[in-house]
């Protein structure tokens, strides 16, 4: 499974044999890595802006993995992290979980667990971007639509019929007909379910 162009991991750990060990195992299938010795070091790095996971020591100098995860949370940076550690427990690895780590790897691991890990993370991140791209296109297409376009698709997502809308809005069944074409062609909407879907996606269902 070769994602070298198409993906990325990345490892903080401070014992540097472990982070040449980890980016031999991900080169060896065909990944590519990148490590840091540190937090630090990893946020004055410029990473390149595609399917990513972060491997991520609990004990680390200075900010600690755990608290590189909240700041990271805070941030509104949702990279997928796997916690590695060797002095590992059951509540650090319950605080880490709840807090969205994808995997809690107690050192030594098994490479395939590490390898699964890492996997699910850079789908889970694929399946993200993916998401966030359909949202900005349905908000780029909204843009287009007049004020009067975007109430028509309002009540349309509500699922209230022509002559309801007409009433609502104080039109000619007819005028709301074209306007309510031309929401759809401007969407791209090949159906009302479609239509509905993308109000629901930008947050626009069932509101005039």
């Amino acid at each position: 499974m070769v994602q070298s162009d198409q993906s990325l991991v990345l490892v903080v750990d401070d014992d540097p044999l472990m982070r040449a060990a980890m980016q031999r195992l991900f080169r060896s299938v065909g990944m590519q890595a990148e490590v840091f010795a540190s937090t630090a070091e990893f946020l004055q790095s410029k990473l390149a802006d595609v399917p990513s996971c972060l491997i991520l020591d609990v004990r680390l100098p200075g900010l600690s993995g755990l608290d590189f995860q909240s700041e990271l949370i805070k941030a509104g940076i949702q990279i997928p992290i796997i916690f590695i550690t060797g002095y590992g427990d059951i509540p650090m690895t319950v605080k880490a979980m709840k807090a969205g780590a994808i995997e809690f790897l107690p050192k030594p691991f098994r490479e395939q667990d590490m390898l699964d890990a890492v996997r699910l993370g850079l789908d889970r991140d694929r399946a993200r971007r993916i998401g966030e791209r359909a949202v900005a296109d349905v908000r780029s297409k909204f843009s287009s639509l007049t004020a009067r376009e975007r109430e028509v698709m309002a009540l349309v997502a509500a699922g209230l019929m022509n002559k309801q809308i007409a009433g609502e809005m104080k039109l000619a069944e007819i005028t709301v007909k074209l306007h309510r074409g031309n929401v759809m062609r401007k969407m791209d909407a090949k159906s009302v379910a479609d239509l509905v879907r993308m109000a629901d996606m930008i947050g626009i269902a069932g509101k005039s």
